[in-house]
């Protein structure tokens, strides 16, 4: 019995997960930074689990919140260009998880 390995294939398959995952953060971060200079800075409170080594308190959290509203307000863009980059934004978002499921229909289908 022997095995051989389709080293074309392999090295293919490679080179589309690498160029899948680099677009799949590429979109991802150009998203996130869009939407921060839309002014929707996105604050997410921290979890807390019961063996956390650090506790974040409420003041910690109302602090980040307020941050994130200063640098909002403080945003030199026009109304449209807040807009633009809103629009900008869910669209990268809209990408991201297109290329997620491209990828698993190519899994799925191609296979």
């Amino acid at each position: 019995m022997s095995i051989e390995i389709d080293w074309l294939a392999f090295v293919g398959v490679f080179v589309a997960a690498l160029i899948g995952a680099g677009l799949v953060v590429t979109f991802y971060a150009v998203g996130l930074r869009l939407l921060v200079r839309g002014g929707r800075a996105p604050v997410v409170g921290p979890a807390e689990f019961t063996d956390a080594i650090t506790i974040v308190t409420d003041k910690e959290i109302r602090r980040a919140e307020k941050a994130a509203a200063k640098a909002a307000k403080r945003s030199e863009l026009t109304p449209a260009q807040r807009r633009l980059a809103l629009m900008g934004a869910y669209a990268c978002f809209v990408l991201c998880g297109a290329a997620v499921v491209a990828g698993v229909l190519i899994i799925v289908i191609g296979h």
